[in-house]
């Protein structure tokens, strides 16, 4: 039967519905693995929410993961537009991981204690991927490597990750290249250790801000504070579900729970790009 013509426009043709095997979608999206990688402990219906809501931010740490990676590898090189393309993206990708709260941000603490004891160990601090989020960012731990012992891959990439100058330490490396005074022990130190802010570091950000306006440093200092305040909001947004949730009971895993999610979110991401702010 032919189309029918409908205001001069042929209606579309109907797409190929007929694959000798899996169809392209699958074979490159693994829906079918995706959507069968959920087995609830419990028999609360909620838990399915929690359960693919964790998986979905898994997602999301990974891409994160994949745009700062990127990122520092362009800035290692000087090209900036690289590095600030996947700083952007980055940002829209950190707004959907902190939309990923929605669900569980209004959990009743009778609705989270049906399925909590189905948890039992696991925390989210046990997540490596998060933690190669945290370790790109400059909060290295090397005791955090010490619950991934079991695994010896993942425990391979955190260790390869704990060793590697982060995200920040490009950064200062990039503005030393570029003439700024960042001091040598900021630029030899062992980017193994959690980095700590630095005085001078702050000085040369004041500067950057202090001149033009249009520069690819302060377009660059923008884009990382977009990040930061991003990942503020990230921990703020976790504090909030998990205080409405249990309270101040003591966390899952073995975590100080909501005093620990409390520290957390008073530290500041890029802390120096916070305080040059004052000097401006």
């Amino acid at each position: 039967m032919s189309h029918e013509v409908t205001g001069g426009a042929q209606e579309p043709e109907t797409p190929n519905l007929d694959f000798a095997g899996t169809t392209p979608y699958e074979d490159y999206v693994q829906a079918e693995v995706l959507t069968h990688l959920q087995h609830p402990l419990s028999d609360d219906p909620g838990e399915m929410v929690f359960l693919v809501t964790t998986q979905v931010m898994e997602l999301w740490f990974t891409v994160i993961v994949h745009e700062w990676r990127t990122a520092a590898e362009a800035l290692r090189r000087d090209d900036l537009p690289v590095a600030m393309d996947a700083l952007r993206r980055s940002t829209y990708e950190l707004e959907a991981l902190n939309a990923a709260w929605k669900p569980l941000a209004k959990l009743t603490p009778a609705q989270f204690n049906a399925y909590r004891s189905a948890l039992g160990e696991g925390s989210g601090f046990q997540s490596a991927m998060y933690r190669r989020l945290e370790f790109l960012l400059g909060e290295k731990s090397a005791s955090m490597l010490v619950p991934h012992r079991g695994a010896p891959r993942v425990h391979a990439e955190l260790e390869k990750a704990l060793h590697e100058p982060s995200l920040w330490d490009e950064v200062l490396r990039l503005l030393a290249r570029r003439g700024y005074a960042v001091p040598a022990a900021v630029l030899q130190r062992d980017p193994s250790l959690r980095y700590e802010p630095d005085p001078a570091v702050e000085a040369v950000w004041a500067e950057v801000y202090t001149g033009a306006q249009d520069s690819e440093l302060v377009r660059l200092g923008e884009a990382l504070t977009d990040v930061a305040e991003l990942v503020w909001r990230w921990r703020n947004d976790h504090l909030v579900a998990t205080r409405r949730a249990m309270g101040a009971k003591m966390g899952t895993g073995g975590s100080a729970g909501v005093a620990w999610l409390e520290k957390r979110a008073r530290k500041n991401v890029f802390p120096e790009l916070w305080t040059a702010r004052s000097h401006v």
